[in-house]
């Protein structure tokens, strides 16, 4: 019974470290992590080289392997400790660590000399590393809970700037026709896509008097729209830091708790406006 109580305990403390944000050994886990995610990213990108010098390589791969004991240790550590070890696995940031540590292992069954392809594609992956560092950015939070609160109006108007690009692709079908490089609805379509978002590949573009007047009506109308996102977002990040800076709780770095709240609702912390 008494090494049970210790175990918990000690799973406890290593949980408040891995997974909480508002005390120092936390703190101090978090960049390490950090620093060694930066590291291992860059490792990806410099090995990408294909004029890298042999030394250079077999350094880089030598630390790749560190990295990859370092991840793995990680994530049977966060599966250990997480209350809910299921959950945790199949969670978003469950998944990130894995395909963080997954293609290194993978690369033990495919031989390079037919696999060469495939042995690419899987180093490539280790750039979902990057991911990890949404965790321990409390910025990031933010803007993830301003995105789900805003989620819904952005799909709305996601689908208005939709039935738009419709309706202008439609248009220049029946002006322009396929003579003029509009063969097709859902190519005008495209082409609406890329006026109305500014960016003008030019690769099709109106020739009648008509079809440039819309197409210039198109523009005015992406420059005029492009910024509600970022108004919807920018709102509720406001309303997020007036509103709910004690969303999360400083010791386990649980979130979305009520705005009355006094407590965390998983360990008892006092919630406290940061």
């Amino acid at each position: 019974m008494a090494n049970y109580r210790f175990l918990a305990e000690q799973r406890a403390a290593l949980y408040r470290i891995v997974f909480g944000t508002g005390n120092t050994p936390a703190r101090i886990f978090d960049i390490v992590l950090i620093v060694a995610i930066l590291a291992s990213v860059l490792a990806v990108m410099i090995e990408s080289d294909v004029n890298l010098p042999a030394d250079i390589r077999q350094r880089l791969q030598r630390a790749e392997t560190v990295f990859t004991i370092l991840f793995t240790v990680e994530y049977l550590l966060r599966i250990f400790i997480a209350p809910k070890p299921l959950r945790y696995m199949f969670s978003f940031f469950g998944i990130i660590d894995l395909l963080a540590i997954l293609p290194s292992y993978l690369m033990f069954f495919f031989p390079e000399a037919s696999y060469l392809l495939v042995i690419r594609m899987l180093r490539v992956m280790r750039v979902f590393r990057i991911f990890k560092l949404l965790r321990h950015v409390e910025e990031a939070r933010q803007l993830s809970s301003a995105l789900r609160s805003s989620s819904r109006r952005i799909m709305v108007f996601f689908f208005y700037v939709l039935i738009l690009v419709c309706i202008f692709g439609s248009l220049m079908y029946l002006i322009e026709g396929p003579e003029n490089g509009f063969t097709s609805i859902p190519l005008s379509i495209y082409w609406a896509i890329i006026t109305i978002t500014t960016v003008g590949y030019g690769d099709i573009v109106p020739v009648t008097g008509l079809g440039k007047t819309i197409a210039s009506f198109t523009t005015l109308i992406g420059y005029s729209i492009i910024a509600i996102p970022t108004g919807i977002i920018t709102a509720e990040i406001s309303l997020g830091v007036i509103h709910t800076k004690k969303d999360i709780c400083k010791n386990c770095g649980l979130e979305n708790h009520q705005r009355d709240a006094q407590f965390c609702r998983s360990c008892g912390e006092k919630l406290v406006v940061s």
